[in-house]
């Protein structure tokens, strides 16, 4: 027999989960032991909690299987909280693995004991789990699995008490018997398909498992056949998009700009998403955007067959043989002239590759981005689902480990970049071929617009400071290179299209700073608010024009 650690390990492995994102202390030394029992289980090293969940999670997107993190103690989970909150709200299958003193010294209180199932409860809600016994820890593994690969996905939370893990009289589990998920009834079915062909303006809003390229063009054909809209929810999970796919529409985050997306709709057909909603309450604001008057329906929730569920709904509506409109190869130009964040866009859009990833958390500075990478070669964009920001780096840690032949391109904030910095360490450590690009504009900008958006009204030079990263500059080209990373510094347009020239045919990561002005300031800053507000009051085509406007 085995001990505890080395026969979960072996589990994990029989699961296919032989990826594990680390940061250990002494109460998983056991388990990091065991990790030399399995050749098959890549062992990957994070110099942050943060880091080791939020890679996690990027490899779980791209990968379509859990990888596991090891975790030290409740203080270490608690440092990797927020990626694993965007987790939950994205539902990835992660499975944390979460070390605990011996439970013959938990009596003692020593400086490290705490409460961990209370700290894991908020971000792993459906599975918590204290394993009491070297031999029944395979058998709670084994469950743990089942419940983080769903469906849905989520996260799901082991802790192993050192003892546990030390004990010997382990017994490896094969993998689990993973549960089938159901397709929408006929009821559902017959509903959606009346209100598709009732003649109203109807939308489909599409999140999650939807916005993979099998579902999009099930839906497509629907569309083609119906007329229905077709829009994303505002940070998916992972789309898949590009030439040769589907064309989709993202709401916006401003709920101003998304409510005159939806103004209009006579039915809203929900799949695998919820309800729109606003991000945040704003005084005199909606909360909820489905429209007054708009009939809700949903095809398939999170815990459903989205696929099939499309299937039955197109051959009720007859749209097998209807012919999807595709987005076509357009790519939109190299840049000239003043460097601004729409100039890197446009140069994404030009010169990424095929088959590339895009890990996207460029905040303010990529609201163009969308537009200029729409007819790009086709490709996949990994969003903030959460909205905690930080998990653009260890994103894209996790999705190059999970598809090494594709170049995986991060597009970063200065402050979001500053919170989990240490995965520039981790893509040096492991030669991952990502391209980092982190826009300089020393400022928390979207911060700067939701000041002006929530009517805390006039604000001084002391409120204006807890916004700005200008003082002490952040120096990213040093920052990088102090971690292993090939690092350039763009100040000018030419400057950023050869930089990002070198790093698309150089393998390896590169990281790439991009001193840009601020997409919204000044004058746009300040008249915003007053265009969001008059928005509901103007005529429909209007208000669609200062919407592309403002975030195409």
């Amino acid at each position: 027999m085995s001990n505890g650690a080395t026969a979960l390990v072996k589990t994990l492995v029989n699961a296919g989960i032989t990826t594990c994102f680390s940061n250990p202390g002494t109460s998983e030394m056991h388990f990091v032991a065991a990790l030399d029992s399995a050749p098959e289980m890549r062992a990957v090293l994070t110099l942050f909690e943060g880091v080791a969940t939020g890679a996690a999670d990027g490899y779980a997107r791209m990968a379509d299987k859990p990888a596991v993190t090891l975790l030290h103690l409740g203080c270490g989970l608690g440092n990797g909280l927020a990626n694993l909150h965007n987790a939950r709200k994205g539902k990835v299958p992660i499975l944390n693995i979460v070390g605990d003193h011996a439970i013959y010294h938990t009596q003692y209180d020593s400086q490290l004991q705490s409460d961990i199932e209370t700290v894991a409860r908020n971000v792993s809600p459906g599975f918590v789990r204290t394993s009491k016994t070297t031999a029944s820890l395979c058998q709670d593994a084994s469950e743990a699995i089942a419940a983080c690969m769903g469906p849905p996905g989520q996260v799901a939370t082991l802790i192993l008490p050192a003892d546990v893990s030390w004990g010997e009289g382990g017994v490896p589990m094969p993998a689990p018997k993973i549960a089938v998920p159901l397709m929408a009834d006929d009821a559902t079915v017959a509903a959606i398909a009346a209100a598709l062909q009732s003649g109203g303006k109807t939308a489909i809003l599409l999140g999650g498992r939807a916005l993979r390229a099998p579902a999009l063009m099930a839906v497509a054909r629907i569309a083609a056949k119906t007329g229905a809209k077709l829009f994303s929810e505002v940070f998916p999970t992972r789309l898949e998009r590009g030439a040769g796919l589907p064309p989709v529409e993202r709401l916006a985050y401003l709920a101003e700009l998304a409510s005159v997306q939806l103004t209009g709709l006579n039915n809203l057909i929900l799949v695998d998403v919820k309800a729109p909603v606003a991000f945040f309450a704003y005084p005199g604001k909606k909360s909820y955007l489905v429209p007054e008057g708009c009939k809700l329906l949903e095809l398939a929730s999170f815990k459903q067959d989205v696929l099939g569920s499309l299937g039955k709904l197109s051959k009720a509506v007859g749209a097998e043989t209807a012919v999807p409109v595709l987005q076509t190869l357009k790519r939109p130009g190299l840049p000239r002239g003043k460097f601004t964040a729409d100039k890197v866009c446009k140069a994404i859009g030009q010169m990424m590759p095929e088959n590339a990833i895009i890990v996207d958390e460029a905040i303010t500075s990529g609201l163009m981005l969308a537009m200029y990478t729409a007819g790009a070669p086709r490709h996949d964009v990994i969003t903030l689902t959460g909205g905690a920001i930080g998990q653009g780096l260890p994103s894209a840690v996790g999705a190059a480990i999970a598809c090494p032949e594709r170049k995986v391109i991060a597009l970063e904030g200065d402050g979001s970049s500053m919170y989990t910095i240490q995965s520039l360490w981790t893509m040096a450590r492991e030669k991952l071929d990502v391209i980092t690009i982190i826009f300089n504009n020393r400022s928390y900008a979207v911060l700067n617009i939701e000041l002006q958006r929530v009517g805390a009204g006039n604000v001084g030079d002391k409120a204006k400071s807890q916004l700005d990263l200008s003082t002490p500059a952040l120096d990213f080209v040093h920052l990088g290179e102090g971690m292993g990373v090939t690092s350039r510094r763009a100040t000018t347009t030419a400057e950023f299209v050869a930089a990002f020239e070198h790093a698309l045919r150089t393998p390896g990561p590169h990281l790439i700073e991009a001193i840009v002005p601020p997409t919204l300031a000044g004058l746009k800053l300040r008249v915003l608010p007053h265009i969001l507000q008059s928005l509901a009051n103007l005529p429909q085509p209007i208000a669609q024009v200062l919407k592309r406007k403002i975030a195409p």
